[in-house]
């Protein structure tokens, strides 16, 4: 049994929470003409709902392209290999819940590969579990083989020739995996708090030093 079929299976709920993300959050990230990589991209819940010039999704598991909207390019392979892209396309690369399931040799050569990507006004952007406030559930996921907090994962970022330009420390709940309700008006509500109950997933924004 896979990874997608035991840990991580598909959820309805996901969905009404990337629409939500996008619609009241990441969209005003994301110019109309912006070229979008998904980076990790699973079962395509973050870049199947932005809207723009051109969007990329990336991910190693075979399956991941049949679940992508139409108008996606998916690439099947590792993260650690974007030679497939051309230099200085990249406007808005996004990874979600990827980075802590990696090792730091190998998200280094992410980091690496994708600064020369990256065009003029180009970021990454990064959700993920911060060990800080997710340290009882983190290996709850068997897949998890780095740890990161805010600070650890900004100093990572740094260290490797990123300019970090944004840190929000609680961002998202840790899962959806609950018997909540999951709504898009709760979701914006709580975007918009400066209080974050049960906020376990960081959010990081960074550009290539120049």
């Amino acid at each position: 049994m896979s990874y997608h079929e035991s840990r991580l299976t598909p959820d309805a709920k996901r969905d009404v929470v990337w629409q939500a993300l996008w619609r009241f959050y990441f969209r005003r990230l994301v110019p109309a003409d912006a070229c979008v990589l998904d980076l990790g991209s699973g079962y395509g819940n973050f870049i199947n709902n932005v809207e723009a010039k051109r969007r990329i999704a990336l991910d190693m598991w075979p399956e991941f392209p049949g679940f992508l909207a139409p108008g996606i390019e998916a690439h099947v392979g590792p993260v650690t290999d974007l030679g497939f892209l051309d230099d200085g396309n990249v406007d808005f690369a996004f990874a979600s819940n990827l980075f802590e399931h990696i090792s730091q040799d190998a998200f280094a050569r992410v980091l690496d590969g994708l600064r020369p990507k990256l065009s003029a006004r180009g970021t990454l952007n990064i959700v993920q579990p911060n060990y800080r406030y997710a340290s009882k559930e983190y290996f709850d996921d068997y897949t998890h083989v780095s740890i990161y907090s805010h600070i650890s994962l900004a100093d990572f970022l740094t260290a490797n020739g990123y300019e970090v330009i944004q840190v929000i420390p609680r961002f998202l709940p840790l899962t959806v995996k609950s018997r909540m309700p999951v709504s898009p008006w709760l979701i914006a509500a709580y975007l918009a708090s400066p209080i974050k109950p049960l906020g376990k997933q960081m959010f990081l924004r960074a550009r290539p030093r120049r």
